[in-house]
């Protein structure tokens, strides 16, 4: 399969690979390949260039058009559109490489050697990615040896924290992160396999941000809202969605850490393991997106010293070290510091806690 890497080791990939050395990122549809490369780039006010190579039907749409030149009569290609005409280096990104047809690749082959096009470099600088779909419900061309060895390739696996994280912060709908947290198989689709022509929709990351999108404009949650919901993740995944809130409803963060906690103990009374730690992401996941304000911070810091204690009350201690594993995750390090800083007591009592273990 080759070096896998999440969203931190491709920031990592990006941060230390130079410019001139090409890069190929694998992985399935919609899971945020294209995003994450245009939002650090642009972020570093490079301009990103995507090219949609699968939906290329000439070396002309690359290349440009052929034209005589009256000086001297000889056939040139004039720049095609997305030729950076003021000279500053790009990132030209090559998305659905192997959707391409053959005589695309030909054009892409010098391209990523020799970076030139029609006898024309690019800028100095300038970056060459490119993305393709791995998996066998793909409709893919086989790429060329020679054509794959000009890239340093990685296969995209970003981990399902980190996605839950990056949705806490960008205002995803609590019903879609509560429903992924304890259903993580669901956020690819891992669980489905297509037996059917290709048109059986099958959840992926991209799909559960538009069902965030529809929630948000749900008041009261009805049949045809499922039927919605499942043209964008398919019937299974709507089905198995609403009977998750159908059946329960876990605590969220911000009710545990803004509000009673006596009322909080009675409604976990009934949790086992597997809810405490859903319910442990989450408030780290608050922690670290500081979903509360100021004046807030010190109830907070009470009620988190709680939950902890009350899962000493209840003796579960599974429950405890997976709560002491978030502490110590590198994907928490506002909430880490939130802890030592705010919550001495409850720093004190996770030492103790993983000495005891």
């Amino acid at each position: 399969m080759g070096i896998k890497i999440d969203i931190k080791g491709l920031y990592d990939v990006l941060d230390a690979t130079p410019a001139e050395q090409n890069i190929m990122i694998s992985g399935r549809h919609g899971i945020g390949k294209s995003e994450i490369l245009k939002h650090y780039f642009q972020a570093k006010g490079q301009k990103v260039q995507t090219l949609f190579l699968g939906q290329m039907s000439d070396p002309g749409d690359i290349i440009g058009l052929p034209a005589i030149d009256r000086k001297n009569g000889k056939t040139e290609f004039m720049l095609p559109y997305w030729w950076p005409s003021d000279g500053k280096p790009i990132v030209l990104f090559l998305d659905e490489l192997n959707r391409a047809r053959p005589e695309i690749l030909q054009t892409v082959m010098d391209l990523a050697l020799n970076r030139k096009l029609a006898g024309k470099s690019l800028p100095e600088g300038s970056h060459i990615i490119s993305a393709v779909n791995d998996g066998e419900e793909y409709q893919l061309t086989d790429l060329d040896p020679a054509l794959v060895s000009r890239f340093n390739i990685y296969w995209f696996c970003p981990g399902i924290d980190e996605w839950l994280l990056w949705a806490q912060k960008s205002g995803i709908d609590e019903k879609v992160i509560s429903f992924i947290s304890e259903n993580p198989d669901m956020l690819d689709g891992a669980e489905f396999k297509r037996e059917d022509q290709g048109l059986e929709k099958i959840p992926d990351r991209r799909a559960w941000e538009k069902v965030s999108s529809v929630m948000n404009t749900i008041k009261e949650a009805k049949p045809v809202h499922k039927k919605i919901i499942g043209g964008i993740v398919g019937a299974r995944a709507a089905s198995k969605f609403f009977e998750f809130f159908s059946a329960k409803r876990l605590m969220s963060a911000k009710e545990i850490l803004l509000g009673s906690f006596n009322t909080a103990k009675s409604r976990m009374s009934s949790y086992k393991t597997m809810d405490f730690a859903a319910i442990n992401d989450s408030l780290f996941r608050f922690l670290e997106t500081k979903e509360y304000q100021t004046k807030d911070a010190s109830r907070v810091v009470e009620n988190l010293e709680a939950y902890f204690d009350y899962l000493a009350e209840r003796n579960m201690r599974e429950a405890q070290a997976h709560f002491t594993n978030c502490y110590s995750d590198t994907n928490y390090p506002g909430a880490i510091v939130f802890v030592m800083t705010k919550c001495l007591t409850l720093f004190q009592k996770i030492n103790s806690f993983i000495k005891s273990i």
